[in-house]
């Protein structure tokens, strides 16, 4: 299951990403917001990120106007690696190099067709595992627990 959420400067960049998730069949949560009301994107990013370092989402996506406030906002849940992605390299090298879990996307900055892109090719690939990725990112698990003490 996807965890989706975004405040008001990404409401319809969630929408048409909704729309992909609905014609490819995937399961998805929406944490909100649910409209172009002014909204404060730490509430949602941080429920997505939540429900993704819970478990209760595989993975998860955060949308506001420049994607910045929401993917750090996102990066302060322990155990969430989120990366704002502005292209498709970059979701396909953070998934293969990062084992990044959540994809941060700028409304503002991407274009839809783009966005859908970026969002299909975070969902399809896949973490190898190979042992210098898994030890960096083990390193960076390192250090969050560092920080937390």
């Amino acid at each position: 299951m996807i965890a989706i959420g975004c405040d008001h400067g990404g409401y319809e960049r969630k929408q048409e990403v909704i729309g992909y998730f609905e014609e490819n069949h995937i399961e998805y949560r929406d944490f909100g917001c649910y409209g172009k009301d002014s909204c404060d994107y730490p509430e949602y990013g941080q429920a997505v990120a939540r429900a993704v370092a819970s478990g209760e989402c595989d993975r998860g996506i955060v949308i506001c106007t420049t994607g910045i406030g929401i993917s750090i906002t996102a990066n302060k849940v322990k155990g969430i690696r989120c990366a704002l992605c502005s292209d498709t390299v970059s979701a396909k090298l953070t998934r293969e190099h990062n084992n990044a879990n959540v994809l941060a996307l700028g409304a503002g900055i991407v274009g839809p067709n783009l966005a859908l892109s970026i969002v299909d090719t975070f969902l399809n690939t896949e973490f190898p595992g190979e042992e210098k990725h898994c030890r960096r990112v083990a390193a960076i698990q390192a250090l969050e627990e560092e920080t937390m003490k």
